[in-house]
């Protein structure tokens, strides 16, 4: 009955019968997201921490083996924090910002991805994905037991959909056999080869890379060890591929990619023997254990819109991007920080239903500039032209002499959040000299406050945040309520508040999206143009 695509790290989620499953007549629930991963484990808790019930159906019971994804930029972790499991991941993690990169021997470029002072969370960690999801459903766990709107069901297949004009009908199967249920509203996050997008007849369109590369995690053993560090060889002269990648993962294992070009034997090249022949290759004498090994192909690939009526898809089920860049799951973060709040203020009534298209809008820019950035780098890495590998080369030259030519090497761009300046939930700048990282679209950067964090205090709720100027305390308008952060730069002993949000202005007061993105600022409080620009960032009125 049921054909396990992958072996599980943990069972976190055994089947049990739903009471679901005895109702002759389908029972209707807000939302059902479709998928148990990362990104649908995401979503219940963004929804189920604003109190709108959810329903989770996966066809495993639990989460996969394998490190999978291993790269968290600092954007998915506060995305994390605000969710209630942002902590254990950074504990766990391993902290990294120098990266190097070697053409054959050389060393020709390097970079720290350290961000200055006053940020809560670092560039990136590392983390192996189940640790991921698994810190993610503890979370969940806990908010269950206060009382939390969220199930989450394993071994729940979902084998058929319909799509009416105000629900979802949907056919589960599971071991006890099928039952139907509704939804008002559905979430595939199903991953790359999402079984919803093929029940709709909908597909990708973009570019799949010829050439492969091969994963291996490996346990080091004895006392050797690397640096903490990300290195990146084109052209290695030990000759294991075309390119090579090695960084830290916790519990002493380390991830290395080969670049083992397009016309391979994949079942061939994974046998144990062949990845030894690599490693050894690479790593000389060094005794290892082997922990996972597998092959991706590089794409860069998204659907055409991420809506379909009451259908939402996100993370790998709506688009996907080749793995250098660190681009998947922190961008599959960013589209549930974005679709949750507006998902969460159309069921409860406060915004009209038009909010869910900026959802769209938003994240297919999102999309288009990650796949930008890592058609780049792949481009880069694998030239298919000879015009192409002809510079590839001389960048590469030149680099280890020339400033210049370093800032050209792409071994990778890695994730940065995504910037919505051209979002119609944006109100025009009115902030004369503010800092362009905080510019309306922008997501807000952390800034210290004393023991605490400017992050921290945001929260997920529409903020007015006011540095040395006046505001109400709560900014009410149609049904939709900004709480008000007041803050001084007489409390601001580092200047970092004042460096990232008031550049050369002396006050500002800031419009904060409950995704912590700004809607709007100006120098001082004005009652009619904030209550104008509160309408417009929850999708009640048209930016002109």
């Amino acid at each position: 009955m049921f054909d396990d695509r992958y072996t599980l790290a943990y069972k976190s989620y055994p089947y049990e019968k739903s009471p679901d499953q005895d109702i002759d007549a389908p029972v209707r629930h807000p939302v059902v997201v479709m998928g148990g991963g990362p990104i649908g484990v995401a979503t219940a808790l963004d929804l189920g921490r604003q109190g709108i019930p959810v329903v989770v159906l996966d066809d495993h019971e639990g989460i996969g083996m394998g490190s999978r994804a291993i790269c968290f930029a600092k954007r998915c972790l506060e995305v994390a924090d605000r969710y209630g499991c942002g902590e254990p991941m950074l504990e766990k993690g391993v902290v990294w910002n120098l990266g190097k990169v070697f053409h054959r021997d050389d060393k020709v470029f390097e970079f720290n991805l350290l961000p200055e002072d006053g940020h809560k969370y670092p560039a990136f960690i590392n983390l192996q994905q189940p640790y991921f999801e698994q810190y993610m459903i503890d979370r969940l766990r806990e908010l269950q037991d206060k009382g939390a709107p969220i199930q989450l069901r394993g071994k729940n297949r979902v084998d058929s959909i319909e799509v009416h004009d105000d629900h979802v009908t949907l056919k589960v199967m599971t071991p006890d056999g099928p039952y139907t249920l509704e939804a008002d509203w559905l979430i595939g996050c199903d991953g790359a080869n999402s079984p919803l997008r093929g029940m709709l007849g909908l597909d990708f369109s973009g570019r799949v890379f010829q050439d492969s590369f091969l994963i291996a995690d490996i346990k080091l053993k004895g006392d050797l060890n690397f640096p903490t560090e990300r290195w990146f060889w084109f052209e290695p002269t030990h000759g294991s591929g075309a390119s090579a990648l090695l960084h830290k993962q916790p519990d002493d294992v380390w991830r290395i990619d080969f670049q083992i070009g397009w016309d391979v034997d994949r079942k061939e090249e994974l046998k144990e023997e062949n990845i030894r022949r690599r490693l050894d290759a690479m790593l000389g004498d060094v005794d290892y254990e082997m922990v996972w090994s597998s092959i991706y192909t590089f794409q860069c690939k998204r659907m055409d819109s991420f809506r379909s009526g009451r259908v939402f898809f996100a993370g790998d089920a709506a688009h996907q991007v080749s793995p250098f860049g660190a681009r998947g799951a922190n961008s599959g973060m960013q589209d549930v920080d974005n679709l949750g709040w507006k998902l969460g203020l159309v069921i409860q009534g406060k915004a009209p239903e038009s909010l869910l298209d900026t959802y769209d809008t938003e994240r297919v820019h999102g999309a288009d500039e990650n796949i930008l950035n890592s058609t780049r780098s792949t481009d880069f890495i694998t030239p298919k032209s000879e015009t192409s590998q002809i510079f590839r080369d001389a960048v590469l030259s030149l680099s280890g002499t020339y400033e210049f030519a370093r800032p050209m090497v792409n071994s990778g761009r890695l994730s940065v959040p995504c910037v919505y300046s051209e979002s119609g939930l944006n109100s025009a700048d009115a902030l004369a000299g503010g800092p362009e990282r905080t510019q309306p679209g922008a997501p807000c950067p952390d800034a210290p406050l004393g023991d605490e964090y400017l992050l921290s205090k945001l929260g997920d709720e529409f903020i007015l945040l006011t540095i040395d100027a006046e505001a109400p305390e709560i900014l009410e308008e149609d049904g939709i309520t900004a709480r008000r952060l007041a803050l001084s730069t007489r409390d601001d002993p580092t200047g970092q508040l004042r460096k990232r949000y008031l550049g050369e202005a002396s006050s500002a007061v800031y419009l904060i999206r409950p995704d912590q993105h700004v809607a709007a600022r100006r120098a001082e409080y004005n009652e009619t143009l904030m209550r104008t620009a509160l309408r417009r960032a929850a999708g009640k009125e048209v930016s002109q």
